[in-house]
């Protein structure tokens, strides 16, 4: 167990202990992270935040993640529930990039691209996990070639749990030859809790005056456009369901909202700078997030059938939850206007997530 400085005493208690059912291969660990009233659990598998607890308006805890216990769902139909997606989170298109001049075909998953890092990312793997004082860091080798990534790739995840309800995701990567990357948690949060309902009633607000506009498979056609005067406007506090069935094009193919927001400029020093805000009126609960990424995709899983149930054991329908991924954009390596996401050796990637809970008034 790692031992705070003498200094300081240690705020979050970290807790390790086998996840069942652990099912075939290695067996999963499951970290619990614990800070005043607040708590986070976070698999090996994945490297997946599988739980986050906080306190309502009157002190009631609930948990607010979409989640489940059951191994078959969790490798199926919840495999993005709260993982680590990469190598390259969201869709690269035709399912192949180009890197100095030479192509590198990827492992596809359907629909003429590769969605989330190819059929065996990062979000299916069994991660390495060490205690800090504070949290939990998790390690992953991707080796050369990995759903054809060119370079071998040393990826680090930490997460780290304040008693002021503020969970910090940091991530960190090496590369031995030019790839590309992209990294995020693919979380879906409901802060009336899980199985509670749907998330239409919360109140979404974003730091982005653009999004990119993508084709029938969710692909940007490789510009920004405005927000204002259309249902992607978020810049104030709207219900997610104020627009989410316009007769909009960008609307109507996903069913709701599934599109990327070009975030305002981060700030000049680096620090994470806001990209969302999350209310729910009921219960009172905020999220805010922020981060050093340019973009955030927003999934309102407008497609949830039932086919995952929480321990609430009201299966997920659709609406039941909201994806906030900070990100850089999707197809990225095929928009040269587009943040770039090329990893070269000798550099080293670092992105940084907060999500911070707390109560409105």
């Amino acid at each position: 167990m790692a031992t705070p400085p003498a200094n300081r005493p240690q705020a979050t208690s970290v807790r390790r202990e086998p996840f069942e059912p652990a099912g075939a291969g290695a067996a999963i660990e499951r970290w619990t992270l614990r800070a005043g009233p607040y708590e986070a659990s976070v698999l090996t598998l994945g490297a997946t935040l599988h739980t986050l607890v906080a306190p309502d308006r009157d002190g009631r805890p609930a948990q607010l993640l979409l989640s489940t216990d059951r191994l078959a769902e969790i490798l199926g139909p919840a495999r993005h529930y709260g993982p680590v997606v990469g190598r390259y989170a969201n869709r690269i298109d035709g399912s192949a990039v180009t890197i100095d001049g030479a192509e590198h075909p990827l492992a596809p998953t359907g629909g003429g691209l590769t969605l989330h890092g190819g059929p065996d990312g990062f979000a299916h793997r069994m991660w390495a996990a060490e205690e800090l004082p504070d949290g939990v860091r998790l390690r992953l080798h991707s080796p050369h070639g990995d759903q054809g990534f060119p370079g071998a790739l040393d990826v680090t995840v930490d997460y780290t749990l304040a008693p002021s309800g503020e969970l910090a995701i940091r991530y960190r990567a090496v590369t031995s030859a030019p790839t590309v990357l992209n990294l995020t948690n693919h979380a879906y949060f409901n802060l009336g809790g899980e199985g509670s309902g749907d998330v239409l009633g919360h109140l979404l607000t974003l730091d982005a005056d653009g999004y990119t506009p993508a084709d029938e498979r969710q692909v940007p056609y490789g510009r920004v456009e405005p927000v204002a005067g259309t249902p992607f406007d978020f810049t104030t506090a709207r219900p997610i369901g104020k627009s989410v069935h316009d007769e909009h094009p960008q609307l109507a193919g996903p069913g709701g909202y599934d599109h990327n927001w070009a975030l305002r400029p981060r700030p000049a020093d680096g620090a994470p700078g806001p990209a969302a805000r999350l209310e729910d009126p009921v219960s009172g609960r905020t999220l805010e997030v922020l981060t050093t990424e340019p973009g955030i995709q927003v999934y309102t899983a407008n497609k949830f059938q039932g086919a995952v149930t929480g321990a609430s054991g009201v299966p997920y329908g659709p609406f039941a939850g909201i994806a906030l991924e900070t990100q850089h954009f999707p197809d990225s390596p095929h928009h040269p206007a587009f943040p770039s996401t090329e990893l070269r050796p000798g550099e080293e990637f670092r992105s940084t997530t907060l999500l911070r809970l707390g109560n409105a008034g």
